[in-house]
């Protein structure tokens, strides 16, 4: 036992004296990270992660991956002279001068979702313009032809003419969750392509009076002026929807940012490549939330549904034998709780084909076919 103690004490004797050597001959040895700055200050360095590894928890790789296929939008509009054709105009004041410049129109962005060259944005974005340059991340930049629009929605088809384009991938938005990571990633007051990162804040939101169709994803990643037609991206890169609006008081960012969702913009898409226009059901009533106040001037009961307090004269709905008063609170399958629910819902259907609703009548169950019509063509909203 004592020889094995000596052995010890021994061991140990030898590395002490081995460290102070080392200590006072190489102290750098001893502290490593430990560095000195110009000024002669002892300052740790964390020690440098491997070139191309991100860190952990860093989204660059989604960045990464849906960045080069979101573009940024700058529109303008043909200069205007009032009245520089009138005659009248000519004969008191002379032949209009030389042409005006034209009007700088605004700044958005928009997202490639196809080789072709078809690109994603808002219909406010692309309205009223008269000549419309996209900009690639790459620098490339070429002018954009609108393929179709579609106000209810406020989304926009362009086309660019460019070869070898990058495009995103379309993810699934029906299985966003209020709490998972997304990335918007736009222009921003053009100071030049921008990624912010939040969650999803809720789903599904409605009658906020933005569009006539609302489904937004609500997302509190910063959403700023020129981000308008931009990608919410998931962690993996996909897009999941178009940014459209922001609620704010001041113009910037206020944590409350609203996206059109990508199953909504894909129908939208295909529609109007393929038909032109967007066709939607209408059958041509006037429904309302069926309040209290409401129910009590009916002399019904507050029950789940829609009421309809007009019904447009020859319309789809006024030859199935809808009338004032009836509470809508099926359509085909798929109940009716809201206003927008029962917008959505007859939008779905297909013009000329009749569907089955289930209503409502003093508290009697009634069911009609109604056969929707084409939905008109709506006027855009102020916004």
């Amino acid at each position: 036992m004592k020889r094995i103690w000596l052995l010890f004490s021994q061991s140990v004797t030898v590395l002490l004296a081995a460290y102070f050597v080392v200590a006072t001959l190489q102290p750098g040895w001893v502290r490593q990270g430990l560095v000195h700055s110009q000024g002669g200050i002892a300052l740790i360095e964390a020690p440098a992660a491997p070139a191309g590894v991100p860190a952990p928890g860093s989204l660059s790789g989604a960045a990464r991956k849906a960045s080069p296929a979101v573009v940024s939008i700058n529109t303008s509009k043909a200069a205007q002279q009032p009245r520089s054709s009138d005659p009248w105009y000519q004969f008191f004041f002379g032949t209009p001068g030389p042409q005006a410049q034209p009007q700088q129109g605004g700044l958005g962005s928009g997202v490639i979702v196809s080789p072709t060259g078809y690109i994603l944005t808002n219909n406010h974005v692309v309205e009223n313009a008269d000549e419309i340059e996209v900009t690639l991340n790459d620098g490339r930049s070429a002018n954009a032809k609108v393929i179709g629009t579609d106000p209810d929605t406020d989304l926009a088809i362009l086309k660019i003419e460019l070869d070898k384009l990058p495009v995103i991938a379309l993810g699934n938005s029906d299985t966003l969750q209020v709490g998972d990571q997304v990335l918007a990633i736009g222009n921003p007051f053009g100071v030049g392509q921008t990624v912010t990162s939040g969650i999803v804040s809720a789903m599904g939101r409605n009658q906020l009076g933005i569009n006539t169709f609302e489904n937004f994803i609500q997302t509190d990643a910063a959403i700023n002026p020129g981000n308008s037609g931009g990608a919410l991206v998931d962690v993996n890169g996909n897009l999941l929807g178009i940014n459209t609006a922001i609620y704010s008081r001041s113009g910037g960012s206020m944590g409350i940012g609203f996206a059109i969702p990508v199953s909504t913009a894909r129908q939208v898409l295909d529609s109007i490549v393929k038909d032109g226009r967007v066709t939607r059901g209408w059958i041509g009533v006037e429904p309302n939330e069926l309040s209290p106040e409401l129910a009590e001037t009916f002399g019904i009961k507050p029950v789940p549904g829609v009421i309809i307090t007009g019904v447009l004269q020859n319309g789809p709905a006024a030859q199935a034998g809808i009338r004032p008063g009836d509470v809508i609170v099926q359509v085909g399958d798929k109940p009716v709780t809201s206003v927008p629910e029962l917008l959505n819902h007859v939008s779905l259907l297909t013009p000329g084909q009749a569907s089955r609703f289930q209503l409502l009548r003093r508290g009697d169950k009634v069911a009609v076919e109604v056969t929707p019509g084409i939905r008109p063509r709506a006027h855009p909203q102020r916004r």
